[in-house]
């Protein structure tokens, strides 16, 4: 591939809209229900920005390894990204400010915004055209 990896080109792409999304969640979490509210909305926005870094590094990590690798990282990160958002809603669930309504009317958004941002980024772009392996034969 001539360009820059591809997920470290969307990591470039979605990182700008990181903080104006966890602000945007803050300011409507505290007009709908106040600071625990926000402060839910807001964390649920990070802890989405954060997995979205962890995929998105374990998979240009993954590339240079093998194309099963890069399978193997792809449905496992799935897989770890819910538990962690689970684990996560869980564990806030316990402290009395923390409000499980607006972490997850943040989160869902937010996860979807994100998958539709990357399906546009990659469509039309076959997966081979996306990663490069060493010592791969071009046909």
């Amino acid at each position: 591939m001539a360009g820059p990896e591809p997920e470290r080109e969307l990591i470039r792409k979605v990182t700008p809209f990181a903080l104006p999304a966890a602000v945007l969640a803050f300011a409507a979490g505290w007009l709908a229900g106040g600071p625990g509210a926000a402060w839910s909305a807001a964390i649920a926005i990070v802890i989405v920005y954060v997995n979205f870094l962890a995929n998105a590094f374990s998979l240009a990590w993954a590339a240079g390894v093998s194309p099963t690798m890069v399978s193997i990282v792809g449905i496992g990160g799935y897989v770890v990204r819910l538990m962690i958002y689970t684990i996560a809603l869980v564990l806030l669930n316990q402290l009395s400010w923390f409000s499980p309504v607006a972490f997850a009317l943040a989160l869902v958004p937010a996860i979807v915004a994100l998958l539709i941002y990357e399906a546009k980024a990659f469509s039309g772009r076959m997966q081979a055209d996306l990663w490069t392996f060493e010592g791969a034969r071009r046909p």
